[in-house]
């Protein structure tokens, strides 16, 4: 494969954007002294902020890289991704957002300790907030790969390899140095640069066919090797059988309830000093991600049309590399630069944000609560937190080398699949059902993670699954002649996600809890008004 852009060039781009947030992180930490200052940045954050840090830590390299490569290669149905992703936003919205900043502290956790046995319910929700948090790190590392192999012209395995442990190293430093504050800086930084660089493409790739958006999906249809008119109606991906249409319905549940799921998205409502705050930030994040899904329509046909489906499937990223070979398309090697910068930044946000909750999660909820039941040293846990970032850096590193080469978009929907399964059935009974019990809140929790993992782990996704025409792997395991798979879903959403909350009704009405209605009540009223939430945020 020849070089795409100026290797030296791009290097000298990443160096500059790296050196400028590193001083953003360094300048943003001098006031990390407390617990609260490194998992919620002080509470120092406007509604207006965290929207935008909220939409820079949601538009991963899934929305930038992953969807525009779907949408150039099955066309309609890879911009369903962006559908799924976006309305997601209302559940989070209508049912979480502003009720779990009334009652929690720090993490998930906390709001469903308030009513609930607090040892075991800590316990299951840092485990299913580490397997989230696994997921989502396995895509953006493996779309880190793929990106930089590209703009540094890297074919071989072990090359992109070390550029994953690069991104993995540089991730552990932000987390380290910038805490959630930090950490906050570079997301808001990101979402500006990336929804900037997204929307000058837009306009260029749509200036190309005089503005007309039907020349430019009639130029990707006559496009060389493209789908041709199945790109614009549903079935180029998911139309092809029964199991793939049940595919697709699995991976929009997923997508769809996911969201209000994810740890660390739900752990940006505590950055802000109320509940109001909270809601504006969602609505902010709404507006702001709702723009660039529509970008991303436009990138997806216009990376199909001017770069081609065999281009971007030749590429070291495959699916992902269609927005930087677009970018290079449209504006030679100082615009693919700028916006392999941004996918980078994009990336390093991201990991940095998912790092900094899966840690809270740990030292709050099991080293502080459950080991030291809730009397850890002075600055014992911001320092059990440190630690356990390098332990994460180093597992999403491993992680990412074994995902390399898969479509970011779909490893980011089986972290949606996870979330919707394991943490969204018991937020939601915590929040509006008296009746739930411990017991309920176990079995939900364990029973849906359990069953997804095992269910993604006997999927086409990790064995089994090759070209039709080349005959070459498409799974995460590459020797072809290794197959256990027996789960055909890729996405197991369909059956998890029902059988976590079936599990979290069952466990619940099969036992009671002294006291439960109470604490229900209580929680009730300060999920809804806020009142004695400052006794669940003080430090």
């Amino acid at each position: 494969m020849t070089d795409i852009g100026e290797p030296l060039v791009n290097i000298a781009i990443f160096t500059v954007f790296v050196v400028v947030t590193l001083a953003v992180v360094l300048r943003a930490s001098r006031n990390n002294r407390t617990a609260a200052d490194f998992y919620a940045g002080g509470r120092s954050f406007t509604g207006p902020q965290n929207g935008i840090a909220i939409a820079g830590d949601y538009l991963s390299a899934a929305s930038f890289l992953g969807i525009a490569g779907a949408i150039a290669i099955y066309g309609y149905d890879g911009f369903l991704y962006s559908i799924g992703f976006l309305v997601a936003w209302l559940v989070a919205l209508l049912l979480v957002a502003e009720l779990l900043r009334n009652t929690g502290r720090f993490t998930m956790a906390d709001v469903l300790s308030f009513r609930l046995r607090e040892r075991p319910v800590r316990l299951a929700a840092a485990i299913s907030t580490l397997a989230v948090s696994f997921f989502y790190l396995l895509a953006q590392m493996a779309g880190a790969g793929g990106l930089v192999a590209l703009l540094l012209g890297i074919d071989s395995s072990a090359g992109q390899n070390v550029v994953i442990a690069v991104v993995g190293s540089l991730m552990i430093l932000y987390v380290l140095v910038g805490g959630m504050k930090g950490t906050t800086w570079v997301q808001i930084i990101k979402a500006c640069l990336l929804v900037a660089g997204a929307g000058a493409m837009t306009v260029w790739v749509l200036a190309r066919y005089g503005f007309n958006l039907s020349d430019l999906l009639g130029a990707a249809v006559a496009a060389p090797g493209s789908a041709g008119e199945a790109l614009l109606g549903p079935g180029a991906q998911y139309g092809a059988s029964e199991v793939s249409k049940l595919n697709f319905l699995s991976l929009s549940l997923a997508l769809v309830l996911g969201t209000a799921g994810l740890p660390h998205v739900l752990m940006r409502f505590y950055t802000v000093p109320s509940s109001r705050e909270a809601r504006r930030s969602v609505v902010w994040a709404i507006w702001i991600i709702g723009f660039f899904y529509l970008f991303t329509l436009v990138l997806g046909y216009g990376a199909g049309a001017l770069v081609g489906k065999e281009a971007i499937l030749a590429a070291p990223g495959k699916v992902n590399s269609a927005a930087p070979l677009l970018a290079f398309e449209l504006g030679g090697t100082i615009l693919l630069g700028i916006i392999a910068a941004v996918a980078f930044a994009t990336i390093l946000a991201v990991v940095a944000g998912l790092a900094i909750t899966a840690s809270a999660s740990f030292a709050h909820d099991v080293y502080a609560s459950v080991i030291k039941r809730g009397n850890p040293e002075p600055g014992a846990e911001v320092r059990v937190a440190r630690w356990t970032v390098v332990v994460i850096g180093a597992v999403a590193i491993v992680g990412g080398i074994f995902a390399n080469g898969q479509n970011v978009a779909f490893l980011v929907a089986l972290a949606f699949a996870v979330a919707a399964s394991a943490n969204l059935p018991t937020i939601l009974y915590s929040l509006f059902w008296p009746r739930f019990t411990t017991r309920g809140a176990l079995w939900s929790m364990y029973g849906g993670l359990i069953s997804c993992v095992v269910l993604i782990a006997s999927s086409p996704v990790v064995s089994g699954k090759t070209d039709p025409v080349t005959g070459a792997s498409l799974s995460m395991i590459r020797d072809t002649s290794v197959d256990f798979s027996w789960f055909p879903l890729e996405n197991p959403g369909l059956v998890t996600i029902p059988l976590a909350f079936f599990l979290g009704w069952l466990g619940s009405v099969t036992g009671r809890e002294r006291g439960g209605q109470a604490r229900a009540a209580q929680m009730e009223v300060r999920s809804l008004t806020g009142a004695g939430a400052e006794k669940a945020t003080q430090h």
